[in-house]
């Protein structure tokens, strides 16, 4: 066709052809600009994509890897979370979930007010089953622990809803609490909330050290399979001993827990001892061991030393757990 116009118009319509290019090539570039800026866009959003290449994501929608690996689309505002274990954290950043854990008739009764109207779910038996999980129609799924999604729980998870997987949520709150305000777009609440949090530690701990500095705590848990002294890992014995900074006896210097027996209750050393039944299930053992001669003779006993707290959030993970920890080891120590 243009072989055999004449050489002026061909001219002529090269530089009509030039400045509509332009044209549209600054118009283009507005867009992709614009469009850029938009959560989980591209700069190539505008354009169709060719065969067996991804689409790009809706607005707000975001692609994440959990910490096991697997690789999630985040709905951009999830309203329907499945998260059983992570009630606590969750209520932290504002969120309510669809169905709240819980063992046997007990849930979190320290969060109960906070609950209220969430239907309980009893994981006593093992996970629910797809069926169940699928019933409260989530539009994204939290395990807390690397437990729930073995055995081939996380693909029949995975088929209900995007399913994000912790290695262990319970191992570090804070940095759970982080991870969970991202995946819910709650980054600004979960900072609020944490800088609020160690606040009161750091209070928390000048008062502690004026009054017991030195001294170690002991946190004995009786439960229905046996009795063990907790460590400085996790839950409760982690915010006594390595965020408040109160020593722990040397059967757990090392450990998450140790047993503890008749046997070894001579080495028990303590300055305070703190007690917890967990659930209940633990009566009978508190009361043959807190009877006997043995535990009768330990300095800390002798000195009036011991405390029963709550397994309410003794047990409990998450900030508000944490934080009635620390109010009641400062009511307990200091007064």
């Amino acid at each position: 066709m243009f072989r055999t116009a004449n050489r002026f118009g061909a001219l002529l319509l090269c530089f009509m052809l030039a400045g509509g290019l332009l044209a549209a090539c600054g118009s283009n570039q507005q867009l992709s600009e614009e469009t850029s800026e938009q959560p989980g866009s591209s700069s190539t959003a505008s354009e169709t994509p060719a065969s067996g290449e991804t689409s790009p994501l809706p607005a707000g929608e975001r692609t994440i890897t959990d910490e096991l690996g697997h690789e999630i689309t985040v709905p951009a505002e999830p309203k329907r979370v499945f998260a059983p274990y992570l009630e606590d954290s969750l209520l932290k950043l504002g969120v309510k979930p669809v169905v709240q854990w819980s063992n046997g008739p007990l849930g979190h009764e320290y969060l109960k007010e906070e609950l209220k109207g969430v239907p309980k779910l009893d994981f006593s038996g093992g996970l629910p089953s797809p069926e169940v999980v699928m019933s409260y129609n989530p539009d994204l799924i939290i395990l807390h622990t690397a437990a729930y999604a073995a055995d081939g729980a996380y693909e029949n998870y995975a088929k209900i809803a995007p399913t994000y997987v912790f290695k262990n949520a319970s191992g570090d709150v804070e940095k759970s609490l982080e991870t969970l305000g991202e995946l819910l777009g709650k980054s600004a609440e979960a900072d609020q909330a944490l800088q609020a949090y160690q606040q009161k530690v750091k209070e928390a701990k000048e008062k502690l050290d004026q009054a017991v500095g030195g001294k170690k705590v002991a946190i004995i848990r009786f439960a229905a399979k046996g009795v063990s002294l907790m460590g400085g890992n996790y839950l409760c014995g982690y915010v006594v001993h390595k965020q408040l900074g109160i020593g722990s006896s040397k059967l757990v210097e090392n450990e998450n827990s140790a047993n503890v027996s008749m046997e070894v209750l001579p080495e028990l050393d303590a300055d305070y001892i703190f007690i917890i039944n967990a659930y209940g299930q633990g009566t009978q053992r508190m009361k043959e061991m807190t009877e006997s001669s043995v535990w009768k003779s330990i300095p800390a006993v002798k000195q009036g030393h011991v405390y029963e707290v709550s397994d309410e959030y003794w047990l409990g993970s998450g900030l508000t757990a944490y934080e009635k920890i620390i109010d009641d080891t400062v009511k307990l120590l200091v007064g």
